[in-house]
């Protein structure tokens, strides 16, 4: 970015001598729209449609299959939809707070973009305390989720905003928790010089470094699951209690954004989780094109996002919601407690091993394989069941 607002500076498109800061503003303003119009918002749009298609093959049924290729345009066909309704708002309600709402959850949405580390030149903005800014408007959605629920003047939407608030100033704690190993590990806020601090093979990822970074990205995902109110911890909107909680008293276009951040924070809490600890865009040295390596980063960094957003996927197809006494003990009673043991853990592993254990890694490694092994183990034991069941008793 910086190599651009120079050229552009030197071709004097700004005049003769302008400021450099205002132009290095209007280029990342530009370059920001470009990635939420061009990359962000239809990636929420077509995750929507990957998330209907995945829950209805769990759950043997077709989902989405009509419109487009496999159903693949059904996103695009809803969203024109809520985009040609009426825009309802109640007569009661707070109609100035009301309108903003959506759009301050929007703005939590687009603003993390900016230091998104796609590749190792392709970052719009690489601030030196990048992940602390990326906390940081994430947690603007907790102002836009409240604001809804209080602008509403509804019961079911007040306790949806409610609830929302509490989930996610509770969940910031252990996510915070969890990141500090890692900074505490690289002395570096910045996205890129953390993934730089890593390698492209698993075992130089900080995720099996040791044992406390291991169990920090679970909390910092199970963290980013309640902050993204996705199942199992989507009370805020929890629609067999509150009708559509924050959301129930929207329609139109800013009913579509609360969804579409929604969804689109999937892409965000598979960066975060890419970013920290599973090695980023790296890639193995294969090319001296610097063209070539930064596709092969960006091909690479996207596929370990989607696997975390599959996996999202997966876990909100899988487990049921949990009542919010449980939510809240979970986060004060476990989380927290094991994230600042995590961080106590991590500073003392840094001052006996300053350069890092060669063994750990390859335990840490072992380990998670025996997990990935029994656990499909037990997949497979069911699915047979399953089949023999099918075949036996047809008509069941």
């Amino acid at each position: 970015m910086q190599k651009l607002v120079d050229s552009l500076i030197a071709s004097g498109a700004f005049g003769a001598h302008p400021p450099y800061d205002i132009v290095y503003a209007i280029a990342i303003f530009v370059f920001s729209a470009i990635v939420f119009l061009g990359v962000a918002f239809p990636f929420a749009g077509i995750v929507s449609w990957v998330e209907r298609r995945v829950w209805a093959r769990m759950q043997s049924r077709c989902g989405p299959n009509r419109v487009g290729p496999n159903g693949f345009l059904q996103w695009l066909a809803d969203g024109l939809k809520h985009v040609c309704k009426e825009d309802l708002i109640p007569a009661e309600s707070d109609e100035t707070l009301f309108k903003m709402a959506p759009y301050l959850v929007i703005l939590a949405f687009t603003l993390p973009w900016a230091v998104m580390p796609f590749s190792s030149s392709l970052i719009l903005a690489d601030l030196n305390v990048g992940i602390l800014y990326m906390t940081a408007v994430t947690a603007l959605t907790v102002v836009g989720v409240l604001m809804a629920g209080w602008a509403s003047n509804d019961k079911w939407s007040l306790i949806g905003g409610i609830r929302s608030a509490a989930q996610i100033v509770s969940y910031e704690i252990p996510a915070g928790l969890s990141i500090f190993p890692v900074v505490l590990m690289t002395g570096t806020l910045s996205m890129q010089g953390i993934i730089k601090a890593q390698g492209w093979a698993p075992w130089t990822w900080f995720a099996f470094s040791n044992p406390f970074t291991f169990i920090a990205a679970n909390i910092l995902y199970i963290s980013a699951l309640a902050e993204g109110n996705r199942t199992p911890f989507d009370l805020p909107e929890a629609e067999s209690e509150l009708v559509a909680g924050f959301a129930t008293e929207y329609s139109g276009m800013r009913y579509l954004f609360f969804f579409a951040a929604e969804w689109g924070n999937l892409f965000i809490i598979g960066a975060i989780i890419t970013t920290l600890f599973m090695g980023g865009w790296q890639v193995p040295h294969v090319s001296n094109s610097p063209v070539v390596m930064n596709v092969l980063e960006l091909v690479m960094f996207n596929v370990k996002v989607l696997f975390l957003v599959f996996v999202s996927m997966w876990v909100r197809g899988t487990l049921p919601r949990v009542r919010i006494d449980q939510l809240m003990s979970l986060c004060w009673k476990y989380l927290v407690p094991i994230s600042f043991v995590n961080m106590i853990g991590t500073a003392v592993w840094v001052a006996i091993w300053p350069e890092g254990n060669s063994i750990a890694p390859w335990i840490m490694m072992a380990l998670f394989a025996a997990v990935i092994v029994v656990f499909l183990g037990r997949v497979l034991h069911y699915f047979r069941r399953s089949k023999m069941e099918l075949y036996l008793s047809p008509t069941v």
